[in-house]
Protein backbone atom coordinates (compact mmCIF):
# COMPACT_ATOMS: atom_id res chain seq x y z
CA UNK A 1 0.00 0.00 0.00
CA UNK A 2 3.07 2.55 1.14
CA UNK A 3 4.65 1.64 -2.48
CA UNK A 4 1.44 2.28 -4.63
CA UNK A 5 0.86 5.78 -2.28
CA UNK A 6 4.01 6.89 -3.46
CA UNK A 7 3.71 6.02 -6.90
CA UNK A 8 0.14 8.19 -6.78
CA UNK A 9 1.90 10.69 -5.19
CA UNK A 10 4.84 10.75 -7.54
CA UNK A 11 2.76 10.68 -10.65
CA UNK A 12 0.89 14.02 -8.77
CA UNK A 13 4.32 15.88 -8.62
CA UNK A 14 5.68 14.94 -12.49
CA UNK A 15 2.35 16.02 -13.99
CA UNK A 16 2.69 20.09 -12.05
CA UNK A 17 6.36 19.54 -13.41
CA UNK A 18 5.33 18.97 -17.21
CA UNK A 19 3.48 21.66 -16.69
CA UNK A 20 5.90 24.07 -15.56
CA UNK A 21 8.53 22.72 -18.42
CA UNK A 22 5.92 23.66 -21.02
CA UNK A 23 5.11 27.21 -19.91
CA UNK A 24 8.79 27.87 -19.24
CA UNK A 25 9.60 26.66 -22.96
CA UNK A 26 6.67 29.11 -24.19
CA UNK A 27 8.01 31.98 -22.09
CA UNK A 28 11.17 31.13 -24.33
CA UNK A 29 10.23 30.98 -27.22
CA UNK A 30 8.10 34.40 -27.02
CA UNK A 31 11.31 35.76 -25.53
CA UNK A 32 13.40 34.87 -28.45
CA UNK A 33 10.59 35.65 -30.92
CA UNK A 34 10.25 39.27 -29.38
CA UNK A 35 14.34 39.75 -29.74
CA UNK A 36 13.75 38.59 -33.74
CA UNK A 37 10.21 40.62 -34.03
CA UNK A 38 12.10 43.71 -34.79
CA UNK A 39 14.08 42.61 -37.89
CA UNK A 40 11.65 40.81 -39.10
CA UNK A 41 9.44 44.13 -39.43
CA UNK A 42 12.40 45.83 -40.86
CA UNK A 43 12.58 42.88 -43.26
CA UNK A 44 9.00 43.04 -44.22
CA UNK A 45 8.98 46.82 -44.68
CA UNK A 46 11.66 47.22 -46.23
CA UNK A 47 11.60 43.62 -48.46
CA UNK A 48 8.89 41.66 -48.58
CA UNK A 49 6.28 44.48 -49.03
CA UNK A 50 8.13 46.30 -51.89
CA UNK A 51 8.65 42.57 -53.61
CA UNK A 52 4.85 41.65 -53.11
CA UNK A 53 4.09 45.24 -54.84
CA UNK A 54 6.41 44.56 -57.75
CA UNK A 55 4.76 41.34 -58.04
CA UNK A 56 1.28 43.01 -58.07
CA UNK A 57 2.11 45.82 -60.60
CA UNK A 58 3.56 43.16 -63.01
CA UNK A 59 -0.61 41.88 -63.67
CA UNK A 60 -2.48 44.98 -62.09
CA UNK A 61 -3.64 47.35 -64.88
CA UNK A 62 -7.12 49.52 -64.40
CA UNK A 63 -6.05 52.84 -66.36
CA UNK A 64 -8.75 51.66 -68.71
CA UNK A 65 -10.96 51.05 -66.29
CA UNK A 66 -10.36 53.94 -63.94
CA UNK A 67 -10.60 56.49 -67.24
CA UNK A 68 -13.13 54.93 -69.78
CA UNK A 69 -16.08 53.40 -67.05
CA UNK A 70 -18.70 53.99 -69.32
CA UNK A 71 -16.80 51.81 -72.37
CA UNK A 72 -15.87 49.52 -69.83
CA UNK A 73 -19.32 48.77 -68.58
CA UNK A 74 -20.72 48.43 -72.11
CA UNK A 75 -17.85 46.45 -73.52
CA UNK A 76 -18.69 43.54 -71.17
CA UNK A 77 -21.63 42.90 -73.42
CA UNK A 78 -19.62 42.60 -76.35
CA UNK A 79 -19.14 39.05 -78.27
CA UNK A 80 -15.60 40.24 -80.14
CA UNK A 81 -16.47 39.34 -83.27
CA UNK A 82 -17.80 42.38 -85.27
CA UNK A 83 -17.47 46.13 -84.29
CA UNK A 84 -19.51 46.94 -81.55
CA UNK A 85 -22.90 48.36 -81.69
CA UNK A 86 -23.86 52.42 -81.51
CA UNK A 87 -24.48 52.28 -77.67
CA UNK A 88 -20.62 51.43 -77.17
CA UNK A 89 -19.51 54.03 -79.45
CA UNK A 90 -21.38 56.92 -77.52
CA UNK A 91 -20.59 55.16 -74.27
CA UNK A 92 -16.49 55.85 -75.82
CA UNK A 93 -17.62 59.24 -77.02
CA UNK A 94 -18.57 60.27 -73.17
CA UNK A 95 -15.65 58.91 -71.77
CA UNK A 96 -13.43 60.80 -74.41
CA UNK A 97 -15.48 64.17 -73.54
CA UNK A 98 -14.58 63.79 -70.31
CA UNK A 99 -11.07 62.44 -70.50
CA UNK A 100 -10.48 65.94 -72.44
CA UNK A 101 -12.46 68.36 -69.92
CA UNK A 102 -9.87 66.40 -67.38
CA UNK A 103 -6.90 66.19 -68.97
CA UNK A 104 -6.28 62.34 -69.27
CA UNK A 105 -6.90 61.34 -72.57
CA UNK A 106 -3.13 61.51 -72.68
CA UNK A 107 -3.07 58.86 -69.90
CA UNK A 108 -5.55 56.98 -71.84
CA UNK A 109 -3.25 57.49 -75.18
CA UNK A 110 -0.27 55.95 -73.46
CA UNK A 111 -1.73 52.95 -72.14
CA UNK A 112 -3.11 52.27 -75.55
CA UNK A 113 0.48 53.40 -77.28
CA UNK A 114 2.17 49.90 -75.30
CA UNK A 115 -0.06 47.43 -77.07
CA UNK A 116 -0.70 49.33 -80.70
CA UNK A 117 2.27 51.94 -81.00
CA UNK A 118 0.70 55.32 -83.15
CA UNK A 119 -2.22 55.48 -81.35
CA UNK A 120 -1.83 57.97 -78.76
CA UNK A 121 -1.88 60.83 -80.73
CA UNK A 122 -5.16 59.79 -82.51
CA UNK A 123 -6.52 58.87 -78.76
CA UNK A 124 -5.57 62.47 -77.83
CA UNK A 125 -6.78 64.26 -81.48
CA UNK A 126 -10.35 62.12 -81.17
CA UNK A 127 -10.74 63.71 -77.71
CA UNK A 128 -10.31 66.94 -78.56
CA UNK A 129 -12.52 67.00 -81.32
CA UNK A 130 -15.08 64.53 -80.08
CA UNK A 131 -17.19 67.48 -78.57
CA UNK A 132 -18.48 68.46 -81.90
CA UNK A 133 -19.91 64.74 -82.64
CA UNK A 134 -23.58 64.55 -83.15
CA UNK A 135 -25.41 62.89 -80.36
CA UNK A 136 -27.40 60.46 -82.19
CA UNK A 137 -24.27 58.73 -84.82
CA UNK A 138 -21.84 58.34 -82.42
CA UNK A 139 -20.43 55.09 -84.35
CA UNK A 140 -19.86 56.60 -88.01
CA UNK A 141 -18.88 59.88 -86.60
CA UNK A 142 -16.32 58.68 -84.83
CA UNK A 143 -15.09 56.32 -87.57
CA UNK A 144 -15.31 59.80 -89.78
CA UNK A 145 -12.41 61.57 -87.08
CA UNK A 146 -10.21 58.70 -86.97
CA UNK A 147 -10.15 55.45 -88.76
CA UNK A 148 -8.62 54.20 -85.67
CA UNK A 149 -12.06 53.52 -84.07
CA UNK A 150 -13.26 51.00 -87.08
CA UNK A 151 -10.27 48.93 -86.34
CA UNK A 152 -10.86 45.24 -84.53
CA UNK A 153 -7.58 44.90 -82.33
CA UNK A 154 -8.43 48.47 -81.03
CA UNK A 155 -11.64 47.53 -79.34
CA UNK A 156 -9.99 43.81 -78.55
CA UNK A 157 -7.28 46.01 -76.52
CA UNK A 158 -10.11 48.16 -74.72
CA UNK A 159 -11.95 44.86 -73.52
CA UNK A 160 -8.95 43.70 -72.35
CA UNK A 161 -8.60 46.64 -70.29
CA UNK A 162 -12.23 45.96 -68.99
CA UNK A 163 -10.15 43.85 -66.67
CA UNK A 164 -7.93 45.51 -63.71
CA UNK A 165 -5.97 42.83 -63.87
CA UNK A 166 -4.02 41.84 -67.19
CA UNK A 167 -0.86 39.65 -68.49
CA UNK A 168 0.40 42.13 -71.22
CA UNK A 169 3.31 42.95 -69.36
CA UNK A 170 4.46 39.63 -67.92
CA UNK A 171 3.81 38.44 -72.15
CA UNK A 172 6.03 41.29 -73.27
CA UNK A 173 8.74 40.48 -71.29
CA UNK A 174 8.94 36.95 -72.60
CA UNK A 175 8.76 38.56 -76.14
CA UNK A 176 5.01 37.78 -76.99
CA UNK A 177 1.91 39.89 -77.17
CA UNK A 178 -1.41 39.40 -77.86
CA UNK A 179 -3.11 39.39 -81.28
CA UNK A 180 -6.01 41.38 -82.93
CA UNK A 181 -8.31 38.63 -81.70
CA UNK A 182 -6.59 38.45 -78.03
CA UNK A 183 -4.44 35.91 -78.94
CA UNK A 184 -0.90 35.12 -77.76
CA UNK A 185 1.61 35.35 -80.59
CA UNK A 186 5.06 36.04 -80.53
CA UNK A 187 6.34 39.44 -81.00
CA UNK A 188 8.06 41.07 -84.00
CA UNK A 189 11.51 40.61 -84.24
CA UNK A 190 12.08 44.30 -84.15
CA UNK A 191 10.53 44.06 -80.68
CA UNK A 192 11.73 40.57 -79.30
CA UNK A 193 14.54 41.66 -77.63
CA UNK A 194 14.13 40.48 -74.16
CA UNK A 195 14.70 36.92 -73.85
CA UNK A 196 18.45 37.80 -75.83
CA UNK A 197 18.73 39.99 -72.37
CA UNK A 198 17.72 37.29 -70.14
CA UNK A 199 20.10 35.20 -71.79
CA UNK A 200 23.05 38.01 -71.50
CA UNK A 201 21.92 38.50 -67.80
CA UNK A 202 22.81 34.63 -67.03
CA UNK A 203 25.72 34.31 -69.39
CA UNK A 204 27.69 37.14 -67.90
CA UNK A 205 26.53 36.28 -64.56
CA UNK A 206 27.52 32.16 -65.06
CA UNK A 207 31.13 34.06 -66.63
CA UNK A 208 31.90 36.46 -63.51
CA UNK A 209 31.05 33.69 -61.33
CA UNK A 210 33.75 31.17 -62.88
CA UNK A 211 36.13 34.17 -63.11
CA UNK A 212 35.91 34.79 -59.05
CA UNK A 213 35.95 30.94 -58.56
CA UNK A 214 39.61 30.99 -60.58
CA UNK A 215 40.83 33.79 -59.18
CA UNK A 216 39.63 33.33 -55.60
CA UNK A 217 40.01 29.78 -54.74
CA UNK A 218 44.16 30.04 -54.75
CA UNK A 219 44.07 33.17 -52.59
CA UNK A 220 41.42 31.35 -50.01
CA UNK A 221 44.03 28.21 -50.33
CA UNK A 222 46.58 30.54 -49.49
CA UNK A 223 45.29 32.61 -46.90
CA UNK A 224 44.22 28.97 -45.32
CA UNK A 225 47.79 27.72 -44.98
CA UNK A 226 49.68 31.10 -43.90
CA UNK A 227 50.71 31.77 -40.33
CA UNK A 228 47.91 34.23 -39.07
CA UNK A 229 50.48 37.13 -38.78
CA UNK A 230 50.54 36.97 -42.65
CA UNK A 231 47.16 35.99 -43.07
CA UNK A 232 45.62 39.08 -41.07
CA UNK A 233 47.16 41.35 -43.51
CA UNK A 234 46.71 39.52 -46.88
CA UNK A 235 43.00 39.30 -45.81
CA UNK A 236 43.41 43.48 -44.90
CA UNK A 237 44.46 43.52 -48.99
CA UNK A 238 40.86 41.19 -49.68
CA UNK A 239 38.28 43.08 -47.97
CA UNK A 240 40.07 46.30 -48.72
CA UNK A 241 37.35 46.81 -51.60
CA UNK A 242 34.30 47.01 -49.42
CA UNK A 243 35.44 50.26 -48.36
CA UNK A 244 35.07 51.43 -51.74
CA UNK A 245 32.22 53.09 -53.32
CA UNK A 246 31.21 50.69 -56.18
CA UNK A 247 30.77 53.66 -58.79
CA UNK A 248 34.39 54.70 -57.16
CA UNK A 249 35.75 51.10 -58.23
CA UNK A 250 33.60 51.09 -62.00
CA UNK A 251 35.27 54.63 -62.42
CA UNK A 252 38.45 53.33 -61.58
CA UNK A 253 38.26 50.59 -64.31
CA UNK A 254 37.16 53.26 -66.69
CA UNK A 255 40.40 54.69 -65.98
CA UNK A 256 42.70 51.91 -66.58
CA UNK A 257 40.92 50.11 -69.41
CA UNK A 258 40.34 53.47 -71.51
CA UNK A 259 41.82 53.11 -75.14
CA UNK A 260 44.83 55.33 -73.88
CA UNK A 261 44.92 54.10 -70.25
CA UNK A 262 47.17 52.27 -68.30
CA UNK A 263 46.51 49.01 -69.21
CA UNK A 264 46.63 49.70 -73.22
CA UNK A 265 49.67 52.19 -72.31
CA UNK A 266 51.98 49.17 -70.57
CA UNK A 267 51.20 46.67 -73.34
CA UNK A 268 52.26 48.63 -75.90
CA UNK A 269 55.41 49.69 -74.03
CA UNK A 270 56.13 46.13 -73.79
CA UNK A 271 55.59 45.35 -77.56
CA UNK A 272 52.81 43.65 -76.80
CA UNK A 273 50.22 45.42 -78.82
CA UNK A 274 50.80 47.47 -81.73
CA UNK A 275 47.86 49.56 -81.42
CA UNK A 276 45.15 49.79 -78.34
CA UNK A 277 43.05 47.20 -77.33
CA UNK A 278 39.42 47.71 -77.45
CA UNK A 279 39.08 47.14 -73.53
CA UNK A 280 36.04 49.20 -72.25
CA UNK A 281 32.82 49.74 -73.43
CA UNK A 282 32.21 46.02 -74.44
CA UNK A 283 31.48 42.76 -72.91
CA UNK A 284 35.52 42.51 -71.93
CA UNK A 285 35.07 45.45 -69.49
CA UNK A 286 32.10 44.55 -67.97
CA UNK A 287 32.94 41.19 -66.71
CA UNK A 288 37.08 42.57 -65.53
CA UNK A 289 34.92 44.90 -63.48
CA UNK A 290 32.25 42.81 -62.45
CA UNK A 291 34.84 40.37 -61.23
CA UNK A 292 37.06 42.15 -59.53
CA UNK A 293 33.67 43.66 -57.46
CA UNK A 294 32.38 40.30 -56.91
CA UNK A 295 35.78 38.35 -55.90
CA UNK A 296 35.65 38.55 -52.43
CA UNK A 297 32.17 37.65 -52.56
CA UNK A 298 33.54 33.99 -53.81
CA UNK A 299 36.89 33.96 -52.31
CA UNK A 300 35.56 34.43 -48.31
CA UNK A 301 33.10 31.67 -48.08
CA UNK A 302 35.60 28.99 -49.80
CA UNK A 303 38.84 30.42 -46.78
CA UNK A 304 35.72 30.19 -44.11
CA UNK A 305 35.39 26.67 -45.05
CA UNK A 306 39.10 25.80 -45.56
CA UNK A 307 40.06 27.65 -42.59
CA UNK A 308 38.01 24.65 -40.29
CA UNK A 309 40.03 21.47 -42.48
CA UNK A 310 42.35 19.95 -40.64
CA UNK A 311 45.72 19.49 -42.41
CA UNK A 312 45.95 16.13 -41.25
CA UNK A 313 43.75 14.81 -43.21
CA UNK A 314 46.27 15.89 -46.33
CA UNK A 315 48.81 14.42 -44.03
CA UNK A 316 47.44 10.81 -43.59
CA UNK A 317 46.70 10.72 -47.62
CA UNK A 318 50.24 11.31 -48.23
CA UNK A 319 51.69 8.71 -45.49
CA UNK A 320 49.58 6.02 -47.13
CA UNK A 321 51.00 6.66 -50.51
CA UNK A 322 48.93 9.53 -52.38
CA UNK A 323 50.82 12.08 -54.24
CA UNK A 324 50.32 15.71 -53.89
CA UNK A 325 48.12 16.38 -56.28
CA UNK A 326 46.06 12.89 -55.67
CA UNK A 327 45.77 13.70 -51.84
CA UNK A 328 44.90 17.38 -52.77
CA UNK A 329 41.87 16.51 -55.65
CA UNK A 330 40.49 13.25 -52.93
CA UNK A 331 40.56 14.86 -49.81
CA UNK A 332 41.32 18.35 -49.53
CA UNK A 333 39.22 19.65 -51.94
CA UNK A 334 35.63 17.82 -52.06
CA UNK A 335 35.69 19.67 -48.28
CA UNK A 336 35.86 22.92 -50.20
CA UNK A 337 32.35 22.25 -51.90
CA UNK A 338 30.17 23.64 -49.15
CA UNK A 339 32.35 26.91 -49.59
CA UNK A 340 32.69 26.92 -53.09
CA UNK A 341 29.25 26.40 -53.57
CA UNK A 342 27.79 29.31 -51.15
CA UNK A 343 30.31 31.49 -52.85
CA UNK A 344 29.73 31.13 -56.19
CA UNK A 345 25.77 30.97 -55.63
CA UNK A 346 26.63 34.53 -53.52
CA UNK A 347 28.20 35.75 -56.54
CA UNK A 348 25.85 35.08 -59.35
CA UNK A 349 22.60 35.92 -57.73
CA UNK A 350 24.10 39.32 -56.91
CA UNK A 351 25.57 39.42 -60.37
CA UNK A 352 22.39 39.34 -61.91
CA UNK A 353 20.74 42.63 -60.62
CA UNK A 354 24.01 44.79 -61.53
CA UNK A 355 23.27 47.73 -62.87
CA UNK A 356 25.84 50.63 -62.44
CA UNK A 357 28.91 48.46 -63.65
CA UNK A 358 27.44 47.50 -67.24
CA UNK A 359 25.79 50.59 -67.98
CA UNK A 360 29.63 52.77 -67.15
CA UNK A 361 31.85 50.13 -68.87
CA UNK A 362 29.61 47.69 -71.00
CA UNK A 363 28.42 49.15 -74.49
CA UNK A 364 25.03 49.46 -75.90
CA UNK A 365 24.90 45.70 -76.68
CA UNK A 366 26.17 44.43 -73.04
CA UNK A 367 23.00 46.00 -70.49
CA UNK A 368 21.38 43.87 -68.53
CA UNK A 369 18.17 43.07 -67.40
CA UNK A 370 18.48 45.96 -64.63
CA UNK A 371 19.36 48.19 -66.71
CA UNK A 372 15.99 47.85 -68.67
CA UNK A 373 14.30 48.20 -65.40
CA UNK A 374 15.77 51.19 -64.75
CA UNK A 375 14.67 52.91 -67.93
CA UNK A 376 11.09 51.68 -67.38
CA UNK A 377 10.81 53.07 -64.43
CA UNK A 378 12.74 56.50 -64.92
CA UNK A 379 12.68 57.15 -68.60
CA UNK A 380 9.14 56.21 -69.77
CA UNK A 381 7.52 55.62 -66.29
CA UNK A 382 6.23 52.12 -67.27
CA UNK A 383 5.71 50.85 -64.22
CA UNK A 384 4.20 48.03 -65.05
CA UNK A 385 6.98 46.98 -67.55
CA UNK A 386 9.70 47.35 -65.10
CA UNK A 387 7.76 45.06 -62.31
CA UNK A 388 6.99 42.27 -64.82
CA UNK A 389 10.72 42.60 -65.69
CA UNK A 390 11.87 42.58 -61.82
CA UNK A 391 9.12 39.42 -61.56
CA UNK A 392 10.11 37.48 -64.19
CA UNK A 393 14.30 38.17 -62.75
CA UNK A 394 13.09 37.25 -59.25
CA UNK A 395 11.38 34.24 -60.39
CA UNK A 396 14.25 32.93 -62.46
CA UNK A 397 17.19 33.57 -59.56
CA UNK A 398 14.33 31.69 -57.31
CA UNK A 399 14.05 28.75 -59.79
CA UNK A 400 18.17 28.69 -60.44
CA UNK A 401 18.72 28.68 -56.68
CA UNK A 402 16.33 25.67 -56.02
CA UNK A 403 17.79 23.57 -59.21
CA UNK A 404 21.03 24.49 -57.65
CA UNK A 405 19.74 23.32 -54.18
CA UNK A 406 18.91 20.13 -55.41
CA UNK A 407 21.85 19.21 -57.60
CA UNK A 408 24.56 20.31 -55.84
CA UNK A 409 23.31 22.00 -52.68
CA UNK A 410 25.64 21.42 -49.26
CA UNK A 411 23.07 19.13 -48.41
CA UNK A 412 24.49 16.92 -50.95
CA UNK A 413 28.26 17.19 -50.80
CA UNK A 414 29.23 14.06 -49.07
CA UNK A 415 33.02 13.43 -48.88
CA UNK A 416 33.55 10.04 -50.83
Amino acid sequence: MATMAAQITGSADRVPLRLKLQRVERRRKLKAFLLVLPLLLFISTTFVLPIGRMIFNAVHEDTLLRLMPRTMSELRGWDGKDLPQEGVYAALAADLKQSWADKTAAEIGKRMNYELPGTRSKVTSSARKVSTLPTDTYKDALIDIDPLWARHEVWSLLKRGSSAYTAYYLLRSVDLQYGPDSQIVASPPENAIFRNIFLLTLGISISVTFATLVLGFPVAYLLASLPAKYTNLLMIMVVLPFWTSVLVRTIAWVVLLQQHGLVNEALMALHILSQPAELIFNRVGTIVAMTHIQLPFTLLPIYSVMKTISPTYVRAARSLGAGPFYAFWKVYFPQTLPGIAAGCLLTFILCLGYYITPALVGGPKDQMVSYFVAHYTNEELNWGMASALGAILLTATLILYYVFNKLVGTDRMKLG
